[in-house]
């Protein structure tokens, strides 16, 4: 999904934090006329810099239902003689091969909540790049997925360098297992 906003409103609460209302647009990446309005409320703690914002949010409509792309991938990835590894997604240009997409879109997901995790009103991140991901053999149901991968901070202009490890099943979601801001030498 793609967000394309209005501009927020915002309100002081006395010796709590600073909240905002939003409204926006979501836009499924892969079929660009597939968009559904939301709005949300964002609240920053004061001087509690180590807090995600409380983020409480509707959806207008209906989000495309992707089951069966989603069963698809998870069969192509557990039916692989070796585990998946990949870098620099999308490459020097832009490019993203079609085989690489779910990962890509599995990659947002999961980034999305690091960067909740990890914002503050100062700070805007957006996934730059997987710089790699490796899959991690398991014997359960789940496909497990290393990742180092690249966020740009909008306001400073810097590149972080953050790893992940991220859960993920069809039927029971995305989980960021953990993660970690790298220092720029871990690029290296």
């Amino acid at each position: 999904m793609r967000i394309f906003s209005r501009m927020p409103s915002n309100s002081d609460i006395d010796d709590i934090g600073h909240k905002y209302h939003l409204e926006f647009v979501l836009e499924d990446i892969f079929e660009k006329d597939s968009t559904v309005n939301c709005t949300a409320e964002v609240l920053y703690h004061l001087g509690n810099k180590k807090s995600a914002p409380d983020v409480q949010f509707t959806i207008e409509g209906e989000l495309k239902n992707t089951d069966e792309a989603d069963k698809t991938f998870y069969n192509r990835i557990k039916s692989l003689k070796k585990e998946l590894e990949a870098e620099n997604i999308p490459d020097s240009y832009g490019n993203v091969s079609p085989e690489m997409q779910p990962i890509r879109a599995l990659t947002w997901a999961a980034s999305g909540y690091v960067i909740w995790q990890n914002s503050t009103e100062n700070t805007k991140y957006q996934l730059a790049q997987i710089k790699h991901v490796k899959q991690v053999k398991r014997t359960d149901e789940y496909l497990e997925f290393d990742y180092m991968i690249l966020l740009h901070e909008n306001v400073s202009q810097e590149i972080i360098p953050w790893q992940m490890t991220v859960l993920w099943h069809p039927q029971h979601g995305v989980e960021v297992t953990q993660n970690s801001r790298q220092p720029k030498h871990a690029l290296d």
